[in-house]
């Protein structure tokens, strides 16, 4: 075991990372810095500093990350319509990179050996964690005690606390079943009775949504206006990245906008069942596309699509700081540079509806030539005779092949 000095933990406050916490200080030795981001889940996150003070840590980093997370790392996401096996709009993985800059980033501040997770060794977040520190320090020591403890179970980690006398909030109130991930994109849930794929999610579960048949019996009109292929604009208001978050998350969750009930195949080899709520996300991805669909050339929009399926899998599977992903990134961000307009959509009982589409400047919709009254010479019909008749010349020639094997 190399000796190490100091470490950078991210720090929740949760019983997890203060068991960690504890644990890092007697394993190693070592003194601990905590890292809290606020990047929307809606709780508080001050108290981290309460705990971590008690627990005797000298460096606490509490910061609030919200704008950042959905400038720099949602709305990028989304300029490149990205969805993980057609369904997972990547609410927990997206937001992993923007905590491994920062833990490196607070290391090389602060001086310390190691940066350290609470991640556990079955899932995908350790890897996208340790997959972003080591692109942006290639030598940092990475501590995951989840793969070197022998602390396997809940038991396990509350007796630790109670022999450590470390502050956590067991045995108060009560706690969700479900382990549970949120920012401002989702909100995830797995394990209990969600590990039994053909159980339905009790109704008490979901957090952000009312159920579709609760939802209000008057639809609601949201307009929004992109510029480059981004939200600036919501009926008629201008508006940060952080703030489209916190607008459209109400407004789809209000209308029971955003349930999903997902099998997944991990990158780290399992199949895993997860619930996720994403009312903003699933409003931002029928908006785009509709934007796009106004504003794109067909084969830019197509290459787009061909493109998606590789930029979602590099995301999920902790790839964000690749040079592959900083590369189709620039060909997404090229591509959205006359993605301006407005776009508006009914949200209704679960569904998104897109109502209207415009765009002034950078419509390539022509009226005259879509027209099915006169188009006024826009456009020759008798173009269409030798245009059929080239693309079905290898179709013709295959036929008479085939007629004349039978």
């Amino acid at each position: 075991m190399s000796k190490i000095n100091k470490v950078v933990l991210a720090y929740s406050g949760g019983l997890d990372t203060s068991i960690i916490l504890k644990w890092l200080e007697d394993t190693y030795g070592c003194e601990v810095v905590t890292f809290t981001a606020d990047i929307g889940q809606g709780e508080e996150v001050e108290p981290a500093r309460a705990k971590a003070q008690a627990m005797g840590v000298k460096e606490i980093y509490i910061e609030d990350l919200r704008e950042d997370f959905a400038r720099d790392y949602v709305f990028p996401m989304f300029r490149a319509n990205a969805i993980y096996e057609g369904e997972y709009l990547l609410g927990t993985s997206i937001a992993r990179p923007l905590i491994s800059r920062r833990l490196i980033e607070i290391a090389n501040e602060t001086g310390a050996d190691a940066i350290s997770h609470g991640a556990t060794g079955k899932g995908n977040d350790q890897v996208r964690f340790e997959l972003g520190a080591y692109a942006l320090k290639p030598d940092v020591k990475i501590i995951a005690p989840w793969r070197e403890w022998d602390l396997s179970s809940r038991e396990s980690l509350m007796a630790y606390a109670r022999k450590h006398a470390i502050p956590v909030d067991y045995g108060k109130g009560k706690k969700s079943p479900y382990s549970m991930d949120a920012n401002s994109l989702h909100i995830s849930y797995e394990g209990d009775i969600l590990e039994d794929p053909w159980a339905e999610p009790e109704e008490d579960m979901w957090r952000w949504t009312v159920s579709p048949e609760k939802a209000p019996d008057e639809p609601l009109y949201v307009e929004l206006g992109y510029a480059k292929g981004d939200i600036v604009e919501i009926d008629g208001s201008p508006v940060s990245a952080g703030q489209v978050m916190e607008i459209l998350n109400k407004a789809g969750g209000d209308n029971g906008v955003g349930r999903d009930d997902i099998v997944e195949n991990r990158y780290v080899g399992m199949k895993s069942r997860g619930c996720y709520e994403t009312p903003a996300g699933t409003i931002m991805l029928k908006a785009h596309r509709a934007m796009e669909s106004l504003t794109l050339d067909r084969e830019v929009a197509h290459l787009k699509d061909e493109l998606m399926p590789r930029y979602a899998e590099l995301v999920y599977n902790g790839y964000w700081w690749s040079p592959e992903r900083e590369m189709l990134q620039q060909m997404i961000d090229a591509s959205q540079e006359n993605v301006n307009g407005k776009v508006r959509v009914k949200l209704y009982k679960g569904n998104v509806i897109v109502v209207g589409r415009m765009s002034e400047a950078d419509s390539l919709f022509d009226e005259r030539i879509a027209t099915f009254e006169d188009d006024e010479g826009a456009y020759d019909q008798k173009d269409a005779e030798g245009f059929i008749k080239l693309n079905a010349l290898r179709l013709r020639i295959a036929a008479r092949k085939k007629a004349a094997r039978q």
